[in-house]
């Protein structure tokens, strides 16, 4: 796992080319047709199709080199799907919002989101539950229920905000977002087919670890 420092000095020194390219990419390359976006497809997780969307060039497979942070490089009501799974739980609370009013922006109408992440509120019911076997053991070898807590939580300070139900209800509805719902992992969607959730992951259906909203722009 990269450490904080080393990511803010890579961000630091990429930022304007990255934010160049974003720009680029929208005024020039952006197909005429909707596409669907996958939004931090990471080294493992491209779906061929979609355009991929990462900040890291270095082992990623991307179609689009940019940092969420500066915006998103799609031009008005031209996308058709947005999805990211355990990706926004990275980026500082206070950017949700606008990365929420940036997906509304983007997505034609009738459009639709489906983000994901670590899901807090059953961390927390199975904290209270003390129930340390529900909990992974990553990034850190712990055995308590508290530490396997603060893995999950935290990750190293990897994730930057806690996703809960009612939070992510917020975020979509204050960005215009209606129809919301909550999908389990793999086996659910009203938007998305198994060419998307075949890369989710689950063990735990009924208490899952991560938490799935769909929303969809009117």
């Amino acid at each position: 796992m990269t450490n904080r420092r080393t990511k803010a000095l890579y961000y630091a020194l990429l930022s304007y080319p990255m934010r160049i390219n974003g720009q680029i990419y929208r005024r020039f390359r952006q197909k005429s047709d909707r596409i669907r976006v996958h939004l931090g497809c990471g080294q493992k997780n491209y779906i061929t199709g979609w355009v991929n969307v990462d900040a890291n060039f270095l082992s990623a497979k991307i179609d689009l080199w940019a940092n969420l942070e500066h915006g998103l490089p799609f031009r008005d009501s031209s996308v058709e799907r947005f999805y990211s799974f355990h990706v926004i739980e990275h980026f500082p609370d206070a950017f949700l919002p606008a990365h929420f009013r940036e997906m509304y922006r983007a997505l034609a109408p009738g459009g639709a989101i489906r983000v994901g992440g670590p899901n807090i509120d059953n961390a927390c019911l199975k904290l209270l539950q003390n129930d340390p076997k529900w909990f992974d053991d990553f990034p850190d070898a712990r055995s308590s229920v508290g530490g396997r807590f603060a893995n999950m939580l935290f990750c190293r300070n990897e994730h930057l905000t806690a996703l809960t139900k009612s939070y992510l209800e917020e975020l979509a509805s204050a960005a215009g977002f209606r129809g919301l719902h909550f999908c389990a992992p793999v086996k659910e969607s009203a938007y998305f087919d198994d060419t998307v959730l075949r890369f989710e992951y689950e063990d735990d259906f009924a208490f899952p670890h991560s938490i799935l909203l769909e929303a969809q722009k009117p």
